[in-house]
């Protein structure tokens, strides 16, 4: 099931109900049971591979604890988790990759080979549920938090529908108390999970799939392409990933609010960042933090030579690409960043020096303006091979847009063929309203704010469900049939 459908809007209301009427001994069976069908609705055949990645993970955390004075028994228990669960992930995701590269390499020294293909379907979700499971079994093999006992909750942290197959990639010091304590229906959490929640569909219903559109026309024709219309079209798409996923962990943050669960930020306006350090400390956050604290930290970090820690940026960086999708362009991404982290620290001192040479403060306003933009173009740059159907189709589309600027009516007119523009000023000022705070969302539910130290009643939930209701069928049923999945279900 996907947030921008008709079953969701459905679905949602309902679970949440549910939620605030069970006891609290029931609500997790109810949540555990939600998530499942959530997670199902594209398989059934899916819910095998994550009960074996809960069933192994959980397994080996008990084992762990229970043999902390036995540092071989807790070593094997960890290795043998990072086995399972990252050959489950390898197999599915990068198994048809390395078998197309090796057979790629072999034609290349004159061995003529078929590549073997195996029909896989990539599990929705895989690479974000992975992480998780494998952050509560390494936390508690170090010790930073103890095993989860009971199967049932344990279970529900890998699996809670809001983040479950887009992240937030939730840790579980954080989330596995908040789904152990008892939360009460509160207009504190109702009002501003309501309007992340609209933010969300709207950045993802309006915004990027109505850039989307033009994206795709560039993108999925590069032997049409022109310079002028990558350029357009890759400024776009920076746009679009930015609104699809933050909408996305908008939405997911917004449901888990109302029911008075917090899940970690994973955007911080990343495109305000003056460095890619910087960018990076501010997009998909939950991830960056995740292969600081289990891959970077373990490689030694900064604390070591500097060739050392150029290294280690490197092979984070390669695999953070590597994660992102089973494709060389996705490996350049992530080395082309990682690249960019190398100079920016090798050009650190000179930098400095240059600017006192020449009685520049480096921290002044304008100075970080610029830096903000040149940050802002290395990103875009880096997002062409992102975005990139194949490596065949990035050699064409970085030849026309270093070679040819000839100007063509037709990707004009494909832009605005292509735009509801009612549609697209009525979403604006609704975006504005809620984000600038002008209007307070309490005043669309007047007669459902309850009094100061006051139970709401039945009937406030009710005005909630219709607002949320009115405000996410508006933005699907105007924007499309609410079909269009996000960007990072294929990671």
């Amino acid at each position: 099931m996907i947030f921008n459908s008709i079953e969701f809007l459905i679905f949602y209301p309902t679970v949440l109900l549910l939620y605030f009427l069970l006891p609290k001994r029931f609500r997790w069976t109810m949540l555990l049971a939600a998530s499942a069908f959530f997670y199902l609705y594209w398989s059934v055949k899916l819910i095998f591979l994550i009960l074996f990645t809960i069933v192994i993970s959980y397994t080996a955390a008990i084992l762990i604890e229970r043999y902390r004075e036995r540092p071989a028994i807790k070593r094997t228990c960890l290795i043998v988790t990072l086995v399972a669960c990252f050959g489950v992930l390898f197999f599915f995701k990068y198994f048809n990759f390395l078998s197309g590269t090796v057979t790629g390499l072999a034609n290349l020294f004159g061995a003529e080979m078929e590549p073997y293909w195996l029909d896989l379907i990539l599990p929705v979700g895989i690479s974000f549920y992975t992480f998780q499971t494998l952050s509560f079994v390494i936390d508690v093999y170090r010790g930073v938090v103890p095993a989860e006992r009971h199967f049932g909750y344990y279970a529900l942290y890998v699996t809670f529908f809001p983040q479950l197959v887009a992240g937030p990639i939730e840790r579980p010091e954080n989330l596995i108390p908040q789904l152990h304590a008892e939360h009460d229906f509160s207009w504190d959490n109702a009002i501003p999970g309501l309007r992340k929640m609209i933010i969300g569909f709207f950045k993802k219903v309006v915004v990027a799939d109505f850039f989307a559109t033009y994206v795709n026309a560039v993108y999925n024709a590069p032997d049409e392409a022109r310079g002028l219309s990558v350029l357009i079209a890759t400024m776009l798409f920076a746009v679009q990933i930015y609104c699809d996923f933050s909408g996305y962990t908008d939405i997911a943050i917004g449901c888990a609010e109302i029911m008075g669960i917090k899940l970690m930020q994973n955007f911080d306006r990343p495109y305000t960042a003056a460095s890619i350090k910087e960018f990076w400390n501010r997009w998909h956050i939950s991830l960056s933090s995740w292969f600081r604290d289990y891959l970077y930290f373990p490689l030694g970090g900064s604390r070591c030579s500097r060739p050392r820690h150029l290294f280690n940026l490197m092979v984070v960086f390669l695999v953070s690409g590597l994660w992102h999708g089973a494709a060389w362009t996705f490996v350049i991404w992530g080395a082309l960043h990682g690249f960019y982290q190398v100079v920016g620290i090798l050009l650190k001192g000179p930098k400095s020096k240059l600017y006192a040479k020449l009685g520049i403060d480096e921290h002044a306003a304008w100075v970080r303006r610029i830096r903000q933009i040149i940050t802002f173009i290395l990103v875009d740059f880096a997002w062409i091979f992102f975005r990139a159907n194949s490596f065949a189709d990035l050699g064409k589309l970085m030849r026309a847009l270093f070679t040819d600027w000839a100007l063509t009516y037709g990707y004009f007119e494909a832009v605005f063929s292509s735009m509801n523009l009612s549609m697209l000023t009525v979403g604006i000022m609704l975006m504005m309203v809620l984000i600038m705070n002008r209007m307070d969302a309490r005043a669309l539910i007047p007669t459902a704010v309850p009094a100061e130290g006051k139970r709401p009643a039945l009937a406030s939930v009710h005005y909630v469900y219709l607002v949320w209701i009115i405000a996410v069928a508006w933005m699907i049923l105007l924007a499309g049939d609410g079909s269009s999945s996000f960007i990072y279900f294929q990671f």
